[in-house]
Parts: structure tokens; sequence; C-alpha cells
């Protein structure tokens, strides 16, 4: 009995190396000769992940360091993780390196939740100890991060519960840049019966219990309920299905790069469309195509919200004259029969440097606490419209006061004695004319949140000028 359980734990230790070498081969993350640097929390996933690419490293020729990042978060438990991190990297013969981070103080600046200042500290580590060891070597640096079936299922269950669309649906990609998920395949069961197996040891964190957070939520009540109670096959079901809306979502983008190469006039700082051409086509490809335009403009998708495609789509049916502010400067135009995004040339922006504008949107949890920040608001966000943009002053701006009144923008400059010479350099968040917040001052009491509020929309704002102060 004990020979037939060996060979077994045998036979499962080498299917999980087959199965990851597989999945690297078939998303193309890696190649014989390949630097790989491993993120190495000290949990389950990471320990795996170190250990398989570790027995990969002779027959694939893979130059192989491991990177901890510390976040300064849960005391001695966390200085335990590092320590077993650099533990399990000595005992492979893997080169091994740390870096802490202040995520309490990053959370603090940026206005963000603790969890988002955390990833996107850890993922700047990864990629400044990327770049050091490509000037030692010359040699592009991949960075393999332990992300399982699990965590893509709970990804896509937490963008369905907020609403996004097909891009947020498709989950966690294998490959994106120079970041690879090997044990993309992989359940979470699967990788703890490999260490198991291997007799390898691993730290659990605290935190990964706690009913806090949303995620958390999902991976110990909802994962677990619907695996039990309707299929349990419905993990690996929901990445099959990610995966086919990654596909749809890239096709659709195609096609959308195919529609406007043929119909739109591109030149610089300019794409022209018809659009009654575009409003034959269905609304899938319309809004495709709207994105589209945006990246040809060569600005990034990151502020684009599904207000403002929503406001190019009404663009489309609108008479000419009308147009929609767009983030980064943008400004789409009807122009007699055509639609027309441009770059906005304002003489305001001669005179001041616009702030950068970082949005998110978030489920209203019970509890949920909002500190008096002056470059972080938070509005009602179903209270919101019409597409936002970011702009100086215009004829007829206006926001709401307490009780329904409004009150223009121009009075509230003047009631404050905001100097004539400084009105122009103050930055506003706008819907149309409706002045959502004076950047830096005050917000529109129509978007404030209330007890009804169900989603919230968070603005953080950075750089530009002090805001006319």
């Amino acid at each position: 009995m004990m020979i037939k359980e060996t060979e077994l734990e045998k036979e499962g230790t080498r299917q999980v190396r087959k199965e990851t070498e597989e999945f690297i081969r078939q998303h193309h993350m890696a190649e014989s000769g390949d630097q790989i640097l491993a993120a190495v929390s000290g949990g389950a996933d990471s320990v795996c992940l170190l250990y398989v690419l570790a027995q990969m490293r002779e027959d694939w020729n893979l130059k192989l360091r491991a990177f901890h990042v510390h976040h300064g978060l849960r005391g001695e438990e966390a200085d335990r993780d590092r320590k077993a991190a650099q533990r399990t990297a000595e005992r492979l013969n893997v080169p091994f390196a740390w870096e802490q981070v202040d995520v309490k103080g990053f959370q603090a600046e940026k206005g963000l939740s603790e969890e988002e200042a955390a990833r996107i500290l850890r993922y700047q580590a990864l990629c400044a100890e990327a770049e050091k060891w490509e000037k030692e070597s010359g040699r592009m640096v991949k960075i393999a991060v332990a992300h399982q079936q699990d965590d893509n299922a709970e990804t896509v269950l937490h963008h369905l519960f907020r609403g996004s669309g097909l891009r947020g649906l498709s989950g966690i990609a294998p490959v994106r840049g120079r970041i690879i998920r090997p044990l993309l395949w992989a359940s979470g069961q699967e990788i703890r019966e490999f260490l198991n197996w291997e007799g390898i040891e691993f730290c659990e964190d605290s935190t990964n219990a706690s009913q806090a957070y949303t995620r958390n939520r999902i991976r110990h009540q909802v994962l677990p309920l619907i695996s039990s109670g309707i299929n349990p096959q419905a993990v690996p079901h929901i990445c099959q299905a990610a995966q086919r809306i990654a596909q749809a979502d890239e096709y659709l983008e195609l096609q959308a790069g195919k529609w406007l190469g043929r119909e739109g006039a591109v030149e610089p700082g300019r794409i022209q469309i018809e659009a009654e051409k575009l409003l034959e086509e269905p609304e899938i490809i319309r809004s495709y195509v709207l994105r589209c335009m945006v990246q040809e403009m060569g600005k990034g998708m990151k502020d684009l919200s599904a207000l403002h495609i929503q406001a190019l789509e009404e663009l489309l049916q609108k008479q000419s004259g009308k147009q929609a502010d767009l983030p980064e400067g943008l400004r789409a135009v009807r122009q007699g029969k055509y639609l027309v995004l441009e770059q906005k040339r304002e003489k305001s922006q001669a005179k001041s440097r616009p702030p950068q504008i970082e949005y998110s949107v978030f489920v209203l949890e019970k509890g949920m606490k909002f500190p008096e920040n002056l470059y972080t608001k938070w509005f009602d966000y179903d209270r919101i419209n019409g597409a936002l943009s970011v702009r100086t002053r215009q004829a007829g701006d206006y926001f709401y006061l307490p009780g329904g009144g409004r009150k223009t923008v121009k009075s509230y400059k003047i009631d404050e004695k905001i100097p004539a010479d400084r009105r122009d350099g103050i930055f506003l968040l706008a819907e149309g004319n409706h002045i959502l917040w004076i950047i830096g001052r005050r917000i529109s009491e129509k978007v404030k949140i209330t007890p009804q509020t169900r989603r919230v929309l968070q603005v953080h704002v950075s750089g530009g000028e002090e805001n006319g102060r």
C-alpha cells in the first residue's frame, strides 16, 4: 500500500511539472535560455511556482532568481514570510533578493485601498528588480507570478459583480508584457497536494481568511457555495468562459480596427468617421470602434470609462456642433455628418498644466468610511449620467448647493475672493456644465454619497499645478 501511495505521489509531482511546461509552451511564456524572476511571497502558490521552475531549470536552461516584496504590513508575520521565502530559495540554490515598500504611505498619498496600493508597489518593485538584472546581463528578464485557477475565477466574478465589460470578464491574462503566470492552469488544491507530496513547507497569510475584503468573501463564501451546491467544476468552467470571452474581446477589437482602417480618415491629432455609417453597425462593434479611435489618437484606455463611450454613442445621433470632452485632453465633435475626435487646444492649457486623474468604481459596502482628502473625492456613481472631463472654467458652469439650489462657478470664485489672475488656473471635474468637483476645494451636493448610494466613483488627482492656490 505504501509503495502504491509513493508511486501515486511521484506521478502527481510529475504531472504538475508536465502541465506547467505544457501551459508555458501553449502560451509562449518562455523558451530555452530565458531569464526569469520569480515573485515569492512565501505562500503555497508562489513556493510551488519556484519549485516547479527550479525543477525545469536544467532542462530548459533557465536563469532563475527569486524576489520577495515585504509590504510593511502584518508585523512579525510578514517578517516570517520573508525569511521563509529566503530559506526556500536557498534550499533550491536560487539567488534571492527582497525589498520593503511603504504601502501605508503610498495608500495615503494616492487615496487608494490598501490592497490596490500593495499591488501597485509590488509590481513596481518586481519591474525595478527585473530591469536591474537586465542591465547586468544585457538580456530581457521575465517576471513569473503565481496566480492560479482559483484566483482567475475570483477575478472574473469580482469584475462581473462590479459591472465590468468584456475586458474585465476575460480574467487574468496568462501573459501580459514581461509578466507570465505559469500556474494559471492549476487549482489551489492541486498546488497544495504537490507541496504535500514533496514535503515542502509554506506560510499561511492570516489576512487571506479575513472577510473584510470583497475578494476574500468571493474566495471563501461564493466559490465554495457554487462548487458544492451547483457544480464541482464551477471554477474551471468560469475560467474556460473567461478564456472564450478574452477571445471574443480580441476578435471584436480586431474587427473594430479593420472598420476604422476602412472607413476612418486618420491624420495626426485628428480622426474622422461618418456617423451614419457607424450607426449601421451593431452596438457592440460601435463601442469597440469608438474605443479604437481613442487608442489611435495615442491615448491610453485607463481613464476611458463606460460613461465616456456612452457620451460618444449619443454624439453619433446629435446635430452638428455638439461635443463631448474625453480624458487626456481629447474632444469629440459632431461636424456636419462626421464625428471628429481631436486633441483640444485650449488657451488655459498654456497657463497651467492639467492634473493627472485616476478613476475607479466600486460597490459601497456597509460601514465604509471616506476620510477628508484634499485631492481624492468620492461620488455617487449612479447619479452621474454624462461623460466626465477635467478642464478649466467655461461660461455657464455651475454646481449644486445643499437644499437643491445652484451656484455658478463664477460666483463661487468671486465669493471666495480668488484673484482674477488665478481663476483660469483652477481645474474642474465636469459633466457638461455641471461641475462635480472644483478640484482641491468643494464638490457638488447632487453627487455626494448618501445612504441610498450603491456604487461609488473614486477620483484621485495628482500632478499639475496647485489648482489656482
